[in-house]
């Protein structure tokens, strides 16, 4: 598969991306995407939820009225779950959401996702991008220039380029990652995914 490399400006250069085939173009496996993509937002989740129980309400221990002869339900001591400030029955508490995946599962997850934006003709390849200073407006007008600027998009450098990437925080809806970052979820959260051209050989070299 080959396709344009554009310039910062959005205009078709003279040179030709050549994607290949085992990472791009590859049958999708959706159960790979779905293990993948749960496995990260499992390990957004904090797991810090906790509420008190019976055991760590502070109160007396004392018993509130006598077992018989109230013509009442039996009560024990104001800790009871059924007393406002009582403990909580089976409350939740801390745990960790996150969970294995094999490094080949993940692996085949990402080509999948790369294989369904290709699919979709979602991929932009783009020359090699570099600001002088950090500028909100330059990434902006980039965007611009591809006619994205109402996009999600998700622009993947070959190495950390700060000012490019501090450029893009301020904007909804786009984002910069290096090609080690790359993610499941964040390809397919994206509407169109742009790849530099140095980029394209990290990725391809991690994921073959």
């Amino acid at each position: 598969m080959e396709l344009e490399v554009l310039d910062i400006k959005g205009k078709a250069t003279s040179k030709k991306a050549k994607l290949s085939e085992d990472v791009f173009g590859v049958e999708p496996n959706e159960h790979a995407i779905y293990l993948d993509v749960k496995q990260f937002l499992a390990n957004q989740r904090q797991g810090t939820s906790k509420a008190r129980e019976r055991s760590e309400v502070r109160g007396s221990r004392r018993k509130i009225r006598k077992q018989k002869g109230s013509g009442g339900a039996r009560f024990g001591d104001i800790k009871n779950p059924l007393f406002r400030g009582g403990g909580r029955v089976f409350g939740p508490r801390p745990k960790e959401h996150g969970f294995k995946l094999n490094k080949k599962l993940k692996q085949a997850a990402r080509r999948s996702a790369l294989s369904l934006m290709a699919t979709e003709k979602s991929i932009t390849v783009i020359e090699d991008l570099k600001f002088d200073a950090i500028k909100t407006k330059s990434y902006a007008e980039f965007l611009s220039n591809l006619k994205l600027s109402d996009k999600k998009t998700l622009l993947v450098t070959n190495e950390l380029e700060k000012n490019v990437y501090l450029s893009s925080r301020n904007l909804t809806g786009a984002k910069v990652v290096t090609a080690s970052e790359l993610n499941t979820y964040g390809i397919l959260n994206a509407n169109n995914l742009l790849l530099t051209e140095s980029a394209i050989a990290v990725i391809e070299k991690s994921l073959s």
